[in-house]
């Protein structure tokens, strides 16, 4: 793997240590966010296989970047229950278990809960209560008037707030996910805000108002190459006060692209190759991955003017302290 950097003062040359050197820097990630199950690091594309399945070598380089922990994120009852299996494959690796917006028809329609959304409720609650040690927020949750195609908005909303219950009974923070929904998604959170142990506001793309409203809510705020698109989405993350800031990758998607206004941060390069040129130890050209968190960071230090050290060091400190975990 070759890296090359070139950030503020320092002027590293070209390493062949699998991004370690980034250790020496002392630099520390949890990314909250990181779809592991999802079938490109099994190689598969589109239906199409590609390459040989590579997600232990994506797990060694992100642990060689700094990763100290990555929450593998959990959509529906089978997902979670495919997110678990995952994080069997290193103690580094959580969980989530919860309900994606646009899958929140299953609750009714999942044949295996016999359609019955009560007991897909408590296989959730099941899931949760035999991984204690594994999962740490219960989500992916929330509204997403995006892709009301997948699940009307009445759905959405009925087990979006059911979820509530879930946070609940468990004490975890919610892992949330918001999409052209905040005027209903903040009453909802504001009506239950003193049932929750607290949450945080994944892949965040909204506006500097509807940041400053989740702060009030005493709600963390994710950021990922999705919000650093535009300059009115990196506005907004500045606005951000930085004990409410969390980092994430969201891979395989979301990464930082050329075209986004965030990209003149980013200083570092990777080894890229497409997936049908597949090759050890090179990164999938557009399949993100939790090592390209690197670049993230880049881009959230460079637009609020803040040592990146010190940024990644404070976000680290967040998410040990929202999700109760130890070094």
């Amino acid at each position: 793997m070759l890296l090359k950097l070139w950030h503020g003062k320092l002027n590293l040359s070209l390493f062949k240590s699998s991004l370690s050197f980034w250790n020496q820097l002392n630099m520390k990630f949890i990314d909250i966010g990181a779809n592991l199950t999802d079938g490109m690091y099994q190689g598969v594309y589109h239906g199409k296989s590609k390459h040989q399945p590579d997600l232990e070598d994506v797990l060694k380089r992100s642990f060689d970047a700094g990763l100290q922990k990555m929450f593998i994120t959990g959509g529906s009852l089978s997902d979670c229950k495919e997110a678990l299996k995952v994080s069997q494959l290193d103690d580094r690796l959580c969980t989530t278990v919860g309900c994606h917006p646009t899958r929140c028809g299953e609750f009714e329609n999942n044949l295996d809960t016999a359609k019955d959304p009560q007991l897909y409720f408590d296989s959730l609650q099941q899931l949760i209560a035999d991984n204690k040690n594994k999962v740490v927020a219960v989500g992916e949750c929330g509204l997403d008037y995006d892709r009301l195609h997948f699940c009307d908005k009445q759905t959405q909303l009925k087990y979006f707030e059911k979820q509530f219950d879930l946070a609940e009974s468990t004490q975890l923070p919610m892992f949330l996910h918001c999409r052209n929904a905040f005027e209903d998604m903040a009453p909802l959170l504001r009506k239950h805000r003193d049932r929750i142990s607290g949450g945080v506001v994944h892949s965040f793309t909204g506006t500097k108002e509807e940041a400053a409203e989740f702060v009030k809510l005493d709600l963390y705020i994710g950021i990922n190459g999705c919000s650093l698109k535009t300059q009115d989405n990196i506005d907004a993350m500045k606005s951000v006060p930085l004990d409410r800031l969390m980092i994430e990758t969201d891979c395989p998607w979301c990464e930082v692209k050329r075209t986004h206004a965030g990209f003149q941060f980013v200083k570092s390069t990777f080894l890229e190759k497409k997936a049908e040129k597949w090759e050890k130890g090179a990164l999938v050209k557009s399949r993100n991955e939790p090592a390209r968190i690197l670049q993230v960071l880049e881009v959230m230090a460079g637009a609020r003017q803040e040592d990146p050290e010190l940024l990644a060091d404070t976000m680290y400190r967040n998410t040990l302290k929202l999700f109760q975990l130890t070094e």
